[in-house]
């Protein structure tokens, strides 16, 4: 079984939600540059992934589209996959002040 879960925040960008979360996991950010998403950042620790970027990512019509558009509020996502439930990684970002727990699956 695979866990994704979204966070999302209005008060941070991505460069200042990748250090609070650097802070706070003891993981290191690298930052990525994709056509479709934009620039990200991602983390890999020994029993997950981590991405933080921007909700507006580049459209077709030089437009921004949302990368989640039920939350649109949300300037910034944090993305994480985990193998399994992991309640301390979800206290421990939920911990980061600004930062909302937005959705869960399972896979």
């Amino acid at each position: 079984m695979t866990d994704h879960d979204i966070y999302g925040t209005r008060s941070h960008t991505a460069d200042e939600l990748a250090c609070l979360a650097s802070s706070s996991l003891g993981l290191v950010f690298t930052e990525h540059d994709s056509s479709y998403r934009g620039i990200y950042h991602r983390a890999d620790g020994p029993d997950c992934r981590i991405e933080i970027q921007p909700n507006p990512i580049p459209g077709d019509d030089d437009e921004d589209d949302l990368y989640a558009p039920e939350h649109p509020t949300a300037r910034v996502l944090m993305l994480t996959t985990t193998s399994e439930p992991n309640v301390t990684l979800r206290s421990r970002l939920l911990a980061i002040e600004g930062l909302t727990h937005l959705k869960h699956e399972s896979w």
